[in-house]
């Protein structure tokens, strides 16, 4: 294991605090909208967890200038789509400044009318239940009205890379 030399400092610079961040492993999520115009778009975020079984609500986490937060605060909903270890290139596609990232792609409109992609691992459509702002990301709080799963490996991010899990 490679051991990180620290300092003992009271300021926390955004490199290091972003390496120390990395080191928590989570899966990895595209959250999908629609544009005013009906056009679908989407993003890959990281920042996502449950939030309450009853009612069921997520949270997921987005900087306050990225190109589809307004979009999803107009419409009021989202989908979260969960993806498969097999689906890195997906990933990459909804991260880089790629202009329309949906075409090519397999992907329907939920029963909400948000855009969910095929063959997750799961998806959920949610309604913008709470929205705060904290920092330079808006913490939004959305309620599941609908949901499915599939078996499979989840894609996983650690350490600034993808990794996989090992199924036993």
């Amino acid at each position: 294991m490679e051991r990180i030399e620290t300092t003992q400092t009271r300021v926390c610079k955004t490199w290091d605090f972003r390496g120390a961040c990395s080191r928590f492993a989570t899966g990895v999520t595209i959250v999908t909208s629609l544009r005013s115009d009906g056009a679908p778009v989407g993003m890959t975020v990281s920042s996502f967890t449950s939030v309450s079984l009853e009612p069921p609500l997520v949270l997921v986490c987005l900087h306050e200038r990225c190109s589809i937060l307004q979009d999803l605060v107009q419409t009021g909903r989202f989908g979260l789509n969960i993806l498969a270890s097999h689906q890195q290139g997906l990933s990459a596609r909804f991260a880089d400044q790629v202009k329309d990232r949906f075409q090519g792609l397999d992907w329907r409109h939920g029963s909400s009318g948000v855009p969910l992609l095929s063959d997750v691992l799961a998806t959920m459509e949610c309604d913008v239940d709470r929205a705060y702002s904290c920092a330079d990301h808006q913490i939004l709080i959305g309620r599941v009205s609908t949901m499915s799963s599939h078996d499979g490996a989840p894609l996983v991010r650690f350490s600034s890379t993808y990794h996989s899990l090992i199924e036993r």
